[in-house]
């Protein structure tokens, strides 16, 4: 058993370590390269290490670095990973793994390493990460809190677990006249625009046009992406960009116009996303993000819930709308901070959690 990286092995090549996290159970799409090299274009250092037996992968994580505030200190994070399944966290190839990980952080003179994996949240998890040193960390970049639908079932039971809402609201957007095609490049400037229209619609912010754009080329190029638009006579009011990595598929990026929101296109949107990842073998369809707040907290009433600070203002309307595919609703282990350097650290979070509130 030894350590590999990809800044010293060409054993680790892309295309070995793609293939092993679409393999993995645990595997994900935030831990392919496809985004590494996408983060890479907008400020980070993407890093693979893996704990290999002989040219086999056993356990690996890519981590992402980037400089902090102009300084040679450097944060370090792991998005949905290390890639290893809960069953192995006490194996002697996750803990070298997890070693040569914390010196490599070490070395890049990382201030602290967020780890975030994709694991539902148990006390078993928590607790191994404590005995590491890691804090549960207040600062999660992933959703906490997702939706995962089924796509093993036909598809007239996929519809049937759904809420009779939901599947009216589906059928609606085909009465009246609305279509979705798969896009291309050339509808990525449409996608951004309709995309800046939900922002300040809903009030959140978004990434560059470029981010978008390459987001869709390096996965596209894989097959393993669709742009998937919605119209009117013609006319484009909604677009999702969703994205599948072995059996999993990702909605991730979703917008709308403010013209024909009655004919419910976003609805329509979903669906044939499902259907798509459906086609291509995906078991399941992650809606990316709810809410985390339990159901049994939020009542029978979203209006409530809001009113009450059960659910932030504005965020009814979105747990409503995801919750209505039916699904398993999950919640994830959360994001953990090793620290370096403590003082530092400390004064970082606080900096940090002033420009975020």
């Amino acid at each position: 058993m030894h350590i590999s990286t990809s800044a010293t092995n060409d054993a680790l090549s892309p295309r070995k370590w793609d293939e092993w996290v679409r393999a993995a159970g645990s595997g994900h799409l935030l831990q392919s390269c496809a985004w590494g090299d996408l983060k890479a274009h907008f400020g980070w250092q993407p890093l693979r290490i893996a704990t290999m037996e002989g040219d086999s992968i056993v356990a690996g994580a890519q981590v992402l670095f980037r400089r902090l505030l102009g300084t040679r200190l450097t944060a370090a994070y792991v998005p949905k990973g290390p890639v290893i399944a809960p069953s192995t966290l006490r194996d002697a190839s996750t803990a070298s793994m997890l070693t040569a990980l914390q010196a490599v952080c070490r070395q890049r003179r990382a201030l602290s390493l967020k780890l975030e994996p994709d694991w539902e949240a148990s006390a078993d998890a928590q607790q191994w990460l404590q005995s590491l040193g890691f804090v549960a960390s207040e600062h999660t970049v992933q959703p906490r809190r997702t939706i995962l639908i089924d796509l093993g079932p036909s598809e007239q039971d996929i519809l049937a677990q759904m809420r009779s809402k939901t599947r009216y609201n589906i059928r609606l957007a085909q009465r009246r006249s609305i279509t979705v095609r798969t896009g291309n490049a050339d509808d990525l400037p449409t996608f951004y625009r309709l995309l800046q229209v939900t922002a300040e619609r809903a009030g959140f912010g978004v990434h560059t046009r470029a981010y978008y754009s390459l987001a869709w080329q390096l996965f596209e190029e894989q097959d393993a992406a669709a742009l998937l638009v919605a119209s009117y006579r013609k006319r484009p009011i909604g677009a999702v960009m969703v994205f599948a990595w072995g059996n999993k598929a990702w909605y991730m990026y979703g917008a709308s116009s403010d013209e024909e929101r009655h004919r419910m296109p976003t609805y329509l949107l979903q669906w044939e996303a499902m259907r798509w990842a459906k086609s291509r073998g995906c078991a399941t369809y992650d809606l990316w993000g709810i809410p985390d707040v339990d159901e049994s907290a939020i009542g029978s009433s979203i209006a409530d819930a809001e009113a009450h600070g059960v659910l932030s203002r504005g965020m009814g309307g979105l747990y409503r709308f995801k919750r209505g595919f039916g699904g398993r609703e999950v919640r994830y282990v959360g994001a953990f901070d090793h620290a370096y350097n403590r003082p530092l650290y400390r004064l970082f979070s606080v900096v940090w959690q002033s420009r975020h509130t």
